[in-house]
């Protein structure tokens, strides 16, 4: 299991002059090959950088998430919009779940009414997972949200010294705030004001607009849903799959939900899997994709430049080996300082 030493404390000195102590924080990224024809070596410490903001911060340790320290949580999420139409690629998820390790304790959920239905807790018994595993309800509820539904998950999820990592298969809509009215999809009222109507009245109008426009933008939720994940360490990887009703049939509503999944994705250190928003022929190309990033993770622990108060800060994990792409989330959550 994931173990991090204890590290002798640094003294550093902020931009502003103020002496304060480092504070050690830790993350999850992983090593991706640019050409897949060629070697990727495993990862040395001096091999990796990690930057916040124009600061270069001491590593203090990189970890691969190999032999006792391959402990992995993995959360299986489905979306209950889906289309059932999903059936076979299922199947391939199911095969997934069974060629993981017993170092992986896997979980599978239902996304709908903006939570999460955990039809098996987490579990190295991976018949069990693959049984739980059914057919989406292909229907939809009062309050549809698969970022909400990430971010009650995400909360609810116990702390633990593992890798804790979700796959999500969702068309990415959220139909709970692309149905219904809400301050920023609320404009002004330009019917009555005539064919040319001036700024100053446009501007007053605008003021006491009442006028819903149904057409929907990127979900608020997503940004919560990805902070909310990167506080608590999770990585999210998404795939794309086609959701039911009039939003799943709406190229603008597919175009957002996609932008939401890789979004998500991308900020906390994933990926998001998919053709555009054309529904996927097959899984498993992906699924394999997704084994082999799992396979290849390391914990990088590094001394940060604490805040007088706790928060996320930008940071960046890089390295000039040939060959080597550093997936990492673009945040992480640093203590308040101590002086």
């Amino acid at each position: 299991m994931f173990c991090v030493l204890v590290a002798t404390e640094a003294v550093v000195r902020a931009q502003e002059g103020t002496a304060w102590k480092a504070v050690q924080v830790h993350l999850i990224f992983t090593d991706e090959a640019l050409r897949l024809d060629k070697d990727l070596p495993p990862l040395q410490r001096e091999d990796v950088k990690v930057k916040q903001g124009k600061n270069s911060l001491r590593v203090t340790q990189l970890i691969s998430a190999q032999g006792e320290n391959a402990a992995l949580q993995l959360m299986i999420l489905i979306d209950d919009t889906l289309n059932p139409s999903v059936g076979n690629s299922l199947n391939e998820v199911k095969e997934f779940i069974n060629a993981q390790p017993p170092s992986a304790a896997i979980g599978v959920g239902y996304m709908s009414n903006a939570g999460v239905n955990v039809v098996q807790a987490f579990t190295a018994n991976h018949d069990l997972a693959v049984k739980a595993v059914r057919l989406p309800r292909g229907a939809i509820s009062t309050m549809d949200s698969p970022y909400l539904s990430l971010i009650s998950l995400v909360k609810a999820w116990p702390q633990q010294s593992v890798r804790r990592e979700i796959l999500m298969i969702s068309d990415g809509v959220d139909r709970l705030h692309g149905e219904r009215p809400d301050p920023s999809r609320l404009g002004p009222d330009y019917s009555s004001l005539g064919h040319r109507p001036s700024y100053n009245s446009i501007h007053q109008r605008s003021n006491t607009s009442s006028v819903y426009h149904s057409m929907p933008a990127v979900s608020l939720d997503v940004t919560s849903a990805s902070e909310t994940s990167q506080r608590y360490n999770v990585i999210v990887y998404s795939l794309y799959a086609a959701g039911v009703g009039r939003a799943g049939r709406s190229g603008w509503d597919l175009e957002l939900g996609l932008a939401g999944l890789t979004s998500i994705a991308d900020e906390t250190g994933g990926e998001c899997f998919s053709l555009g928003t054309s529904q996927l022929v097959s899984f498993k190309p992906y699924l394999e994709s997704l084994q082999k990033t799992l396979s290849n993770q390391y914990y990088v622990v590094f001394q940060a430049l604490p805040r007088s108060k706790a928060g996320f800060q930008p940071i960046k994990v890089q390295t000039e080996l040939p060959n080597s792409e550093l997936l990492a989330p673009d945040n992480v959550w640093v203590p308040a300082s101590s002086r």
